[in-house]
């Protein structure tokens, strides 16, 4: 499921920690082996048909029956540029792509095939539920560029065929092996090709751990009146319980199958910073970005005004995400972007240090907002992103910075609006970087890489 569509929402809420969700035990090599509660090693196809029965009986998403109401959105041009160069910024757009959705769920697949009308899209899931409910989808609107398919991501290569986009959010996290399943669409993945990935991540969801052992304790099953008291209960947690924050922000946690998805799930884990670098790193795979970089970056909110911002900007990258991942404390789930270790070329080439920078064309992304009002003295507007659920990270922008922002036309390069404007300073250059570390902006880089 798309960031941008913002469909994980209590999905992306379900967490457990390795010590109480598996268990786990690690093998003589370092790597983790899932056990069941007697402590024998779990088969994968018992443990994923555990998975394909939950589903079955709690269908999530809740199931659509129609894309009306979406049609504008996802039939934004915009969006779709803005998306492509997301994923690869150094490229010349192109429509025409083969694109996976591994575990698509009940609607994420029909809404992919309706954004790229001019895109191959191919979708597996082990529900044959969450299929029929896509396939009235793709009935209804005509989806002829969809393809359906019941198929378990480990076996993925029975397609027969590689893709451009690989889209698996929402579902790694689900496997009895994570690993298994990241190498398996690592294999299906073009060598230029780019792979979406969400996972739950682990600090943001310490009240989803505790409220899941508790689940585990009273044996509550995922029956309609189990979970209408389950919700009733949760609405008389203690204000000062770790789950409350989340409670207020997922409204879906009054939706009883969202509710069933993030507390009786029978399989999750959940990766830190570091885990999620070492994972791909295993399966022959490298990090491309996040998709909203913002939250994991020391010159961005709150933290940019700290006397630790500057030391946590001198670390590698890696470090300063994992850093500002235990300041934030808050992130529940790693959105990002995924390409195979042996791509030729570099993949993310956006950089600030050399000439390159005066070709690249700024896109405004779409689901981004400027308010002109209620702004911080000083300032005559604050730049907001609404995928961001962290409410620090506004850009308030002065009267010089507005004139520049409102020059990005998606057509014309940095250099030309720089010039346009009548200056050439660091000032400006560091505008741009500040909207794209701010998820304002993505770049479209492709002269900038004919050139190099």
């Amino acid at each position: 499921m798309g960031p941008f569509e913002r469909e994980v929402s209590s999905a992306s809420l379900s967490t457990t920690y390795p010590a109480v969700a598996g268990p786990f035990t690690n093998a003589d090599d370092g790597t983790e082996i899932e056990v069941n509660q007697t402590g024998q090693r779990e088969e994968p196809l018992v443990a994923s048909a555990e998975v394909r029965d939950f589903y079955e009986r709690m269908p999530y998403p809740a199931p659509l029956t129609s894309l009306d109401e979406y049609r504008d959105l996802y039939g934004n041009p915009d969006r779709r540029r803005g998306l492509f160069h997301l994923l690869w910024p150094t490229e010349r757009l192109r429509e025409n792509r083969e694109i996976l959705i591994a575990g698509c769920g009940t609607s994420q697949a029909a809404k992919y095939a309706l954004r790229e009308p001019n895109a191959r899209v191919t979708a597996i899931d082990i529900s044959e539920t969450s299929l029929s409910n896509t396939q009235l989808l793709q009935q209804k609107h005509s989806l002829d560029n969809l393809e359906l398919r019941q198929l378990s991501l480990l076996n993925v290569q029975e397609l027969g065929q590689t893709f451009d986009q690989i889209v698996c959010t929402g579902v790694l996290h689900h496997l009895p092996d994570p690993e298994l399943g990241l190498r398996a669409l690592r294999d299906v993945l073009k060598p230029r090709g780019a792979m979406h990935v969400m996972v739950y991540a682990t600090y943001g969801r310490t009240g989803i751990y505790m409220m899941q052992a508790y689940c585990r304790r009273l044996g509550i099953t995922p029956s309609r009146q189990e979970l209408q008291d389950l919700r009733t209960a949760l609405n008389n947690l203690p204000e000062d319980h770790p789950l409350n924050q989340l409670l207020h922000k997922g409204k879906d946690f009054q939706n009883l199958d969202a509710l069933a998805d993030a507390l009786l799930h029978p399989r999750d884990r959940s990766y830190t910073v570091p885990q999620v670098y070492d994972w791909l790193d295993r399966c022959g795979m490298s990090f491309g970005r996040w998709f909203e970089q913002a939250p994991y970056l020391p010159q961005c909110g709150v933290l940019a005004k700290t006397p630790h911002a500057d030391r946590i900007a001198a670390l590698p990258e890696p470090d300063q995400h994992a850093a500002v991942e235990l300041f934030r404390g808050t992130i529940t789930q790693h959105n990002f972007v995924a390409y195979r270790s042996d791509r030729s070329t570099e993949s993310q080439a956006i950089r600030f240090t050399d000439q390159q920078w005066r070709n690249y064309i700024p896109i405004r992304l779409p689901w981004t907002e400027c308010v002109r009002d209620r702004g911080p003295a000083g300032s005559v507007a604050v730049l907001l992103n609404r995928a961001h659920k962290h409410r620090d990270l506004v850009l308030p922008i002065n009267a010089a910075q507005s004139r520049l922002f409102n020059e990005i036309d998606g057509t014309r390069s940095l250099d030309e609006i720089v010039r346009n404007d009548g200056k050439e300073d660091a000032r400006s250059l560091q505008f741009f970087e500040r909207l794209w570390q701010y998820d304002q902006i993505v770049f479209d880089a492709s002269c900038a890489a004919a050139a190099g």
